[in-house]
């Protein structure tokens, strides 16, 4: 039975969502429905919880429109929403920050995070073997005087 639903789950969490997590500002792009006309309406603000629970994830979004703190709560894998957008990486500590509720204007601003090291492997010091030496010649290095520290070279 319980491989039934994870099967039915992993069908619906079909839709690519990008990685994000607390403290960075993502626009929601969610699908409103008026009449019978059907459009996309954006919410942006910094994300402040995140809840991982397969098909039952969730994440809130908060932001300050006209002076009033509005939040948002949106179900990750709804089909309400149409598309997720991260602008800006945070730098927070922590996984929720309701902290922020408390925080007006400048004090609950968020540290940009710089972009982090890239986790290319470290290149060796040795050359790699050539396949076909007789290929190309080896010519060797000319010496040039390298100053040290110092060493003065003004004549």
């Amino acid at each position: 039975m319980s491989d039934i639903i994870k099967q039915l789950e992993a069908e619906q969490m079909g839709k690519e969502i990008p990685v994000f997590n607390p403290g960075d500002t993502v626009v929601v792009g969610v699908k409103v429905k008026e009449g019978k006309r059907e459009r996309v309406q954006s919410f942006e603000g910094v994300v402040i919880a995140k809840k991982n629970r397969g098909l039952n994830s969730a994440f809130t979004v908060r932001k300050i429109s006209y002076g009033e703190g509005v939040e948002r709560v949106f179900q990750t894998y709804s089909p309400m929403i149409d598309n997720i957008e991260v602008k800006r990486r945070g730098d927070v500590r922590r996984a929720k920050l309701y902290y922020l509720r408390g925080l007006e204007g400048r004090a609950a601003r968020i540290k940009e995070k710089l972009a982090t090291k890239s986790k290319a492997p470290k290149a060796t010091s040795k050359p790699a073997p050539q396949s076909t030496p007789q290929s190309t010649p080896q010519s060797t290095p000319q010496s040039t005087p390298q100053s040290t520290k110092g060493e003065n070279n003004h004549g």
